[in-house]
């Protein structure tokens, strides 16, 4: 069966929305295809240069930037994070609600780094996976990271920088330390390092106006199974760039970042970082703190996380890392993360296979939308295998 079977096979089980989905083996195309609408109920078709909001799959991107500048010796991973971003030097700690319902807070144990930023051990959360942040987040005013405001990021830690993991917002933080040191916006700082020298040619923070028929539009699942249109509008005049999860792009241009990150930090002779630092990207950086599943505090935005679903895992510098096997075919020692709209990646070192699967689908960690990237994997496996 091939790739192309595979899938239709597997959607045909489902009520999904359009997607698109690509694949690479040893540096060439293995797999490209397009399936369904563009937008639900609309006729046009999805196509493999379709545009999709690629949300915390947007991390890696930022994290590798950060990175480019640690190389530069103009980020540090382990220096306080405050010296540079005063108001991270500034963060209290979330201790309680007192008997009259107001937020306590405490000052930190320790200051942030920029490793702690991009490893989600700073304290910074997620409302959605959060019920206590998010009830403490009302009280003190702090708007949605979706406003796009500053003050949406100047948010209360969970707990003390370096003694858990709970995935959040650190990484944009780790996109502001990139503006901080570069002096340039960060949507210009990707252009320039990152997306240009890869032939990233559609992808960018701010949508274009070219991009107008491309888009594919956003869906949500209904309480029945089924799906319904809706839509999502992006800010008018967004006051940060979100390194967390501001990225709209194509498969395509994806599966060109992953591949540069498979052949250590270059990709048709454009050098984006040294191996050594890729290598140190792919590392368990958590020690022994362990990853587990989040619960929802918001399930029209996400389902329960938990991507290795049961199997360890670890955390490199923005992405999650297996240490065993994958289930469905990737082998240890692969890297792979995700986007809210149920967009999904995986990069695996060993065979030399990434895999790129989009939709724009809310909630997140969908069961049909996961068991639809699993049978993509599955099938791209046994395409290399065969």
């Amino acid at each position: 069966m091939t790739i192309a079977q595979a899938l239709t096979a597997a959607a045909a089980k489902h009520t999904t929305p359009g997607f698109v989905a690509a694949a690479s083996h040893n540096g060439k195309p293995l797999y490209s295809g397009a399936t369904g609408a563009l937008a639900f109920g609309a006729p046009a078709p999805m196509a493999d240069d379709s545009i999709f909001w690629l949300a915390s799959m947007t991390k890696a991107v930022t994290a590798t930037a950060a990175m480019q500048l640690v190389e530069a010796g103009k980020l540090d991973l382990d220096a306080p994070i405050g010296k540079l971003l005063p108001e991270l030097g500034r963060a209290q700690v979330f201790d309680g609600f007192a008997p009259d319902g107001s937020v306590k807070l405490r000052a930190p144990k320790r200051p942030i780094t920029l490793r702690h930023l991009l490893t989600h051990t700073s304290g910074h959360v997620y409302d959605m996976w959060n019920a206590d942040f998010a009830k403490a987040a009302k009280l003190l005013g702090i708007p949605g990271l979706g406003t796009s405001l500053n003050a949406a990021l100047d948010t209360p830690l969970m707990f003390d920088p370096g003694t858990n993991w709970e995935y959040g917002i650190g990484i944009d933080w780790a996109g502001k330390a990139v503006e901080a040191a570069s002096g340039k916006p960060l949507d210009a700082y990707v252009e320039d390092h990152i997306a240009t020298p890869l032939g990233m040619v559609d992808t960018s923070f701010t949508p274009r106006a070219s991009w107008a028929t491309r888009h594919a539009g956003m869906t949500a699942r209904t309480p029945d199974g089924g799906i319904k249109a809706f839509d999502m509008p992006a800010p008018e005049a967004p006051e940060f760039h979100g390194g967390g999860g501001g990225l709209h792009g194509t498969a395509h241009d994806y599966l060109r970042f992953l591949q540069m990150i498979l052949n250590r930090g270059t990709l048709d002779g454009a050098r984006i970082l040294k191996p050594e630092t890729v290598a140190a990207m792919q590392a368990n950086h958590l020690g022994d703190v362990a990853l587990r599943t989040l619960t929802s505090a918001a399930p029209h935005l996400t389902n329960n996380l938990d991507l290795a679903q049961g199997a360890p895992a670890h955390w490199g510098l923005s992405w999650q890392i297996n240490p065993a096997p994958g289930a469905d075919g990737r082998s240890a020692g692969s890297v792979a993360w995700a986007g809210l709209a149920n967009c999904y990646y995986w990069a695996d070192p060993a065979t030399n296979v990434a895999g790129v699967l989009l939709m724009q689908m809310l909630p997140f960690a969908d069961a049909q939308a996961m068991a639809l990237f699993g049978a993509f994997e599955r099938a791209v496996y046994a395409a290399v295998s065969a």
